[in-house]
């Protein structure tokens, strides 16, 4: 039995949870329950019905879809392709490489020198919500942030069984 309750977890989710709770949450071992609790949330607040397996940051997921697929998806339903995949090179990249765009996010004088570094933004390029932001030197290889071992993440960390997918 969960310490908390779907209310509360879907509270924290929607950044409503009251401070006493939210602290509770991060500084005490986590119960088994919680991690359904949470998927089941954001599966109620997504409009498709392909099944959450592994959220990745606010408004993307790795999802088993229709063909039994693990695939990277984001809130609106757009698909960036298979898991194992950096979702990265699908997605629409906007690159802030010159003084002009750097001021449009820092004060001017305090942005640092597009010669030395600049800002990736990935972007759905159905809805158009940032999903990440990179500050690489301008040569620098777009990041494959990880490619996570969900085999291993249900039966060893979270003891539920490995959602099915089709082979490979």
């Amino acid at each position: 039995m969960s310490k908390y309750t779907k209310k509360q977890v879907s509270e924290l989710v929607d950044c409503r949870a009251d401070w006493d709770t939210v602290h509770r949450m991060l500084s005490m071992p986590k119960d088994p329950e919680r991690f359904q609790m949470y998927v089941e949330v954001l599966q109620e607040k997504v409009p498709f019905k392909d099944k959450i397996i592994l959220p990745l940051g606010p408004h993307l997921y790795i999802v088993q879809n229709a063909a039994k697929k693990w695939v990277t998806k984001c809130d609106c339903g757009h698909e960036f392709g298979d898991y194992r995949e950096n979702w990265k090179l699908n997605a629409l990249v906007y690159v802030r490489d010159t003084v002009e765009k750097m001021v449009e996010v820092y004060p001017q004088l305090m942005a640092p020198d597009p010669a030395w570094q600049v800002y990736r933004e990935y972007v759905c390029p159905e809805c158009g919500i940032l999903h990440d932001v990179e500050a690489p030197t301008p040569w620098y290889p777009v990041v494959h942030d990880f490619e996570p071992d969900i085999e291993a993440f249900y039966s060893e960390w979270v003891n539920l069984p490995i959602p099915e997918r089709a082979g490979d």
